[in-house]
């Protein structure tokens, strides 16, 4: 069968093949989450699954904000096992992403990936205190958060704050912020409580039906 030709997209480090994402495999011969790999034009690229990232999500659904590029330092809060922030190791191969992770046992998994990917730097440390993990981080200009729990507009603010990120990405989880509100009154909400944090929302794109009830902002501060 063959494969079609695989081509950049309008967004540094994110290449398609016209129906799926794909990031260039920082690490030729290694899968992170089981996703497919491929070889075009020599060069081995990684599926960019929408259903299991919400950063591919955004894309798929018209996100049109894209901070990243290839010599960029991100700070990554809630990486979990290292699904979406390896590939966002593929698009800033020049960069370094800082994975913070609460998770003993997400954490775990999380090594396991950086282990084969250098520019991926676990951090077992909670999102909420940046003042116990800032030791091991510099020279970030975006902060992407995916942070299950209440007041995730602060804890996003709070890091930009420290560590003077002009940019960000924050998923936000409208359950984790109020069950009785509807999505879009917490989303309303959120970018209420980041205005008042300095922070001007650019973007608001629902990830549904990929990640029914969730939403990711671009944001910058002012």
């Amino acid at each position: 069968m063959s494969i079609p030709p695989i081509h950049p997209t309008a967004f540094p480090g994110v290449f398609t093949d016209d129906e799926k994402l794909y990031t260039l495999n920082s690490a030729p011969g290694h899968a992170v989450y089981g996703e497919r790999r491929v070889i075009s034009a020599g060069e081995e690229y990684r599926e960019w699954s929408v259903t299991r990232s919400k950063l591919a999500a955004y894309l798929h659904n018209g996100g049109r904000h894209f901070p990243f590029r290839e010599d960029t330092n991100v700070l990554y809060l809630g990486a979990a096992s290292g699904t979406t922030a390896s590939h966002v190791a593929d698009i800033v191969h020049q960069g370094t992403v800082y994975c913070v992770e609460f998770s003993p046992r997400s954490f775990r998994d999380l090594v396991k990936v950086c282990e084969n990917r250098p520019n991926m730097v676990p951090l077992l440390a909670d999102a909420t205190r940046p003042s116990e993990f800032a030791f091991g981080v510099e020279g970030v200009t975006v902060v992407y958060q995916d942070v299950a729990q209440k007041g995730q507009a602060l804890i996003l603010a709070k890091n930009m704050k420290a560590f003077s990120s002009p940019t960000g990405m924050l998923v936000v989880k409208s359950r984790s912020e109020d069950v009785t509100r509807s999505p879009h009154e917490v989303y309303n909400m959120v970018r209420g409580q980041l205005r008042e944090e300095g922070i001007r929302v650019l973007e608001t794109i629902p990830l549904d039906p990929m990640e029914k009830d969730h939403a990711m902002m671009a944001v910058e501060r002012i």
